[in-house]
């Protein structure tokens, strides 16, 4: 046998001794480094659904064109879903966002809903350390916390979904002073009455206060206040009671389950009074099939609708529309804060807590609902999202054959603010009042 003959048989022996090992032993795949979001919300209600919706569409976009360049290196998002049950317990809201600072070990969170759970998650997240964007939860008291002691509560934002307590007040005044305007045009009523029915939450009682002041100024008479519990499933009384006070207005303001309640009961009832204000419930296509359409002609606010807030909010709306079934509620705009997150990151180039802070605060970024920019720390809200004309404005939404319409900004200015006079998105209508609410206050004239 030749020396050739003889190496090449000691090879062969020597791959069948190691085959074996050799497909034992996968092929090494070069790990993808990433950044560890956690998206926070009460995941069993609309309002926490369409916040992971909202996150999953960035980031399934940011990753599939190529991720988050962090100092040259790209990286992919991996999120962490977190039901914190917000909606009914603040204790439940507090452990699951510290589970997603200690066990899943994020980098950000990104979510709530109730102010009260909102407030206590800003404890947790200032005793780690960890970026809060807060992306549903509205009172000012989660900004002024940064006023009165910034270097405890400095990485909290509030992000792109919605805007604090008191400029919802002021959309809500607006939407209320549209229909106010209509009452006296169609039904010749000078001096409209309004009911004022709010969930008792803490979020709302800025608005209530504000409402009871405010409304007699602006030419209406307040004929009462009426605060259910958030989770009500009977609001008879209340609306009964409504009605029996000769209200035109039920100004509203839910986040809870009450939502679907009154619209379902205003509906069925046919009190006589426009339903405007903000119904969180009533953003979502579900409202109609859970109310069987008696949301019809109820306004709510919302952050984006079909309409051309920018050149990003029509697809955006499609594609979500496409995707889930459903109309964004507001708190899909969690959509807008992943990426204006990313364009932070890369700014910063690090994920060091501290640098990505000093670039969210620089944030000027146009996404589906508007402009984006924090107020400064000078603010009383600092981190806060400016709102008005070229900023996040907010949209008045109507129900209509089981459709949603915009119907605010209409083009006038609001509340004598002539900033706002030409503010009309493009597929915006005119505001309708309810037919029997028509044909019942023109049957006692």
């Amino acid at each position: 046998m030749s020396r050739q003959v003889k190496v090449m048989l000691a090879v062969v022996a020597m791959l069948v001794v190691l085959m074996p090992v050799l497909v034992a032993c996968p092929p090494v795949v070069e790990e993808v480094p990433t950044i560890r979001i956690g998206i926070i919300g009460p995941m069993k209600f609309t309002v926490g659904e369409h916040t992971w919706w909202g996150a999953q569409m960035a980031a399934d976009e940011i990753n599939a064109a190529g991720g988050v360049n962090v100092g040259g290196v790209m990286h992919q998002i991996e999120l962490f879903k977190a039901d914190s049950n917000e909606l009914l317990s603040v204790v439940d809201a507090v452990s699951a966002m510290e589970r997603l600072i200690t066990v899943d070990e994020v980098d950000f969170v990104i979510g709530g809903a109730r102010t009260e759970a909102v407030l206590a998650k800003q404890e947790v997240m200032a005793d780690h350390g960890v970026i809060f964007i807060n992306v549903g939860s509205a009172h000012p008291e989660q900004c002024m916390r940064l006023a009165a002691d910034y270097e405890r509560y400095r990485y909290f934002f509030r992000g792109a979904a919605v805007v604090n307590s008191r400029y919802l007040g002021k959309m809500i005044f607006a939407l209320v002073d549209m229909v106010a305007g209509e009452i006296r045009q169609e039904l010749g009523i000078e001096t409209p009455k309004v009911a004022i029915m709010m969930e008792k939450a803490v979020w709302t009682d800025p608005i209530v206060a504000a409402a009871q002041a405010k409304l007699p100024k602006m030419g209406m008479e307040v004929v009462g206040v009426w605060r259910p519990s958030p989770i009500a499933a009977d609001v008879t009384a209340e609306l009964t009671a409504i009605k029996d006070a000769g209200a035109h207005i039920i100004m509203t303001a839910y986040l809870g389950p009450v939502g679907v309640t009154a619209s379902r009961q205003w509906g069925e009832l046919e009190i006589p009074a426009a339903k405007v204000g903000i119904n969180t419930d009533a953003q979502s296509k579900r409202h109609w099939v859970a109310t069987g359409g008696k949301v019809e002609w109820e306004v709510t606010f919302n952050f984006i609708g079909p309409v051309e807030i920018t050149p990003k909010t029509i697809p955006f709306y499609t594609r979500f529309l496409e995707r889930f079934g459903d109309f964004p509620y507001y708190s899909a705009g969690v959509y807008d804060s992943i990426y204006l997150l990313k364009e932070a990151i890369e700014r910063a180039g690090t994920l060091e807590t501290y640098a990505v802070i000093d670039e969210l605060k620089k944030t000027d970024f146009l996404g589906v609902g508007g402009r984006v920019v924090f107020t400064g720390i000078d603010s009383p809200y600092p981190h806060d999202l400016v709102w008005g004309p070229g900023y996040i404005t907010g949209l008045g939404i109507q129900w209509r054959d089981g459709e949603l319409v915009v119907v605010w900004p209409d083009g006038r200015a609001v509340l004598g603010d002539k900033a706002w006079e030409g503010i009309r998105f493009e597929g915006t209508v005119d505001y309708k009042l309810p037919p029997w609410m028509v044909e019942f206050w023109k049957g006692r004239q």
